[in-house]
């Protein structure tokens, strides 16, 4: 039996892909603040959560 971590930090890369966006308008919402990141040393990573919150965020203003 194998146990699966769910990984608390997503490199850009996956955060764009568990949105079904591109890398590039990933690191835009980043730049421009619609989607929280963290720096640890050189990397950035999004924080899962910060998926979950903008998601809610765009359908809130979907509403």
């Amino acid at each position: 039996m194998t146990d699966t971590i769910t990984p608390l930090l997503l490199r850009p890369e996956e955060a764009a892909q568990s949105l079904g966006i591109g890398r590039t308008k990933i690191y835009e919402l980043i730049r421009t603040g619609a989607l929280r990141s963290v720096r640890i040393g050189a990397l950035r990573r999004v924080p899962a959560s910060a998926l979950t919150e903008f998601v809610t965020h765009l359908e809130e203003d979907a509403a």
